[in-house]
């Protein structure tokens, strides 16, 4: 299957792409343009929502999560047809991609023009929008070459792949974690590769090992489904020594609408509940915050859990070529 016959919504006209690097406008970053609220990550992380590019590097995964928007039929596994471009032209793609997606708010009376002429720099990467970009052959230099450029790396996972993901050094290393044990993730997660349960413990085991790199667990939560046994959970969680874990609720959109009932979705109310249920076997992480208009909350070590450079008058933002000028 070649890239022009794959998943249905790489063709959408807000789902825009260049070879095997796809780009797509969050709602959140919309939202921050028009000074409408920020994404949660900012009040759990400090990203400015209009700063950071949505992206993947890879269209292809190799699972097929109940819950997920994203379009399963034709959705390729096999990676033999990609000519993979080197991680400098992803990056390049990337920031050419976020340009174009954005170039509209530049006329949008709504939108302030020094917050237009910062979101045309971005600042952070979520490596995130589709497909497990552990699949990409050369994750790590792409990590590299964003960092390289003065641009943060919140990079997300289905743990597929530890040995990639033990050479990765994001600013913020995120796994998914969807299921308490394995008859559970076999019927949300649905993996192709048989071994996708063991490989995703031997991925708690190398966020474990991580020292410098920043460590969260997400679980996106579905009513009747995975919302049980919270402390089996924990002792996942455990295994991983993450600095935070982060459950969310699923959202009914997209693709998942054929799939699942409206009703598996959970209140934030639940979330909250749920959440403080795991805490009480993570007594490391006493702290519990919460977004409701996400419907997440994030268990914590400590109250400051926002990326340290991303802290107002650090380093980072002094040398923001936007603010220098």
């Amino acid at each position: 299957m070649s890239d022009a016959d794959g998943p249905k919504q790489v063709s959408d006209p807000d789902y825009h792409s260049v070879n095997h690097t796809a780009a797509q406008t969050c709602g959140w970053t919309a939202n921050a343009l028009r000074g409408e609220g920020k994404c949660y990550k900012n009040i759990f992380y400090g990203i400015e929502s209009h700063r950071c590019i949505q992206m993947t590097p890879v269209v292809r995964c190799n699972e097929r999560c109940v819950f997920c928007w994203r379009d399963h039929q034709g959705h390729a596994y096999e990676l033999d047809d990609v000519e993979w471009d080197d991680p400098e032209a992803v990056v390049d793609a990337s920031l050419e991609l976020q340009r174009k997606l954005l170039s509209g708010f530049g006329g949008n009376d709504e939108v302030p023009r020094e917050v237009f002429d910062e979101a045309m720099e971005p600042r952070h990467v979520a490596i995130s929008l589709d497909g497990e970009p552990s699949l990409y052959p050369y994750l790590p230099e792409l990590i590299d070459a964003f960092h390289d450029r003065d641009i943060t790396t919140f990079l997300v996972s289905n743990g597929t792949r530890p040995g990639v993901l033990a050479d990765c050094d994001p600013t913020q290393l995120y796994v998914s974690v969807d299921a308490p044990e394995r008859h559970t993730f076999d019927q949300v997660v649905r993996a192709m590769e048989d071994d996708a349960w063991e490989t995703l413990l031997e991925t708690l085991d190398v966020l474990a090992a991580k020292d410098e790199t920043r460590t969260v667990l997400r679980t996106t939560l579905l009513q009747g489904e995975n919302m049980h046994s919270p402390d089996w959970y924990a002792g996942l969680f455990r295994r991983a020594d993450p600095d935070f874990v982060e459950l969310k609720a699923y959202m009914h959109v997209g693709h998942s609408q054929g799939r699942l009932d409206r009703s598996t979705m959970p209140d934030h109310e639940d979330v909250v509940a749920f959440a403080e249920a795991i805490g009480e076997h993570m007594p490391d992480h006493p702290v519990l915050k919460e977004v409701p208009a996400s419907r997440v909350a994030l268990l914590a070590r400590e109250d400051d859990t926002w990326v340290p450079k991303l802290n107002k008058g650090s380093e980072f933002w002094e040398r923001d070529p936007v603010a220098a000028e």
